[in-house]
């Protein structure tokens, strides 16, 4: 059976269409990768940072740049991110997409951007994130994490909660609360940047990437606490 010209020209055009809006997807979360990294970056260079008693003892983090938060008194945020933990190795899996809503950060109005990371104590709390979503302060602990790169958990912290949460918001650095936030993998968004293939379900992984804004978060948040 003969193909048409007309309808191969189809084909080549809806062939490009789909790489183009490919490339595009893939570009957006190179940029949430590189903008995760700055906000680690960044925060590691403000005075009043992470504690590195809190950074030795970090078997998984989430950071989320430009979370936007919104109301007057009682108000909702949603912000996209990426999440990490560290392997029996020592190493730093690949970035694992993500999405946060819900809740409110505290009694302000209007609408604000903040950059966040959360610091978890234990590699299966986040692992498991891949079973469904989790609730901040309902499945798992949360409590604003203490600031001072001085500070130890000795003096200044037992460090029962699971999971700590950080801020940055107009060059201010602080522990926020975030009970109530749900946090879910953002399945589009991990599909998009590594493919459909079967590796790609597989989270946390550490696989080669050819990304070099990959292996850039890694060595920012390897930095972080050496």
């Amino acid at each position: 059976m003969k193909i048409s010209k007309i309808t191969c020209f189809f084909f080549a055009i809806t062939f490009m269409c789909f790489s183009f809006s490919t490339a595009k997807s893939q570009g957006k979360e190179q940029e949430k990768i590189e903008a995760s990294a700055k906000v680690l970056t960044d925060f590691s260079q403000m005075k009043e940072s992470i504690p590195q008693d809190l950074l030795k003892v970090t078997q998984g983090i989430i950071v989320v740049p430009r979370l936007i938060n919104a109301g007057f008194v009682v108000g909702g945020k949603r912000g996209k991110g990426v999440a990490m933990v560290k392997l029996e190795d020592g190493t730093w899996s690949n970035p694992v997409f993500v999405t946060i809503t819900g809740g409110s950060v505290g009694f302000q109005a209007g609408i604000q951007s903040v950059d966040l990371v959360l610091i978890f104590k234990s590699r299966e709390t986040l692992q498991n994130i891949g079973k469904g979503s989790f609730t901040l302060g309902g499945d798992i602990s949360v409590a604003a994490g203490p600031v001072g790169r001085s500070s130890t958990a000795s003096t200044d912290y037992k460090l029962e909660a699971e999971v700590y949460s950080y801020s940055r918001s107009k060059g201010l650095f602080a522990g926020i609360s975030l009970g109530g936030s749900a946090i879910s993998v953002d399945q589009k968004a991990n599909e998009n940047f590594y493919g459909n293939d079967e590796d790609s379900k597989i989270l946390f992984s550490n696989t080669e990437s050819s990304s070099t804004s990959v292996q850039q978060l890694k060595d920012v948040l390897k930095g972080m606490y050496q």
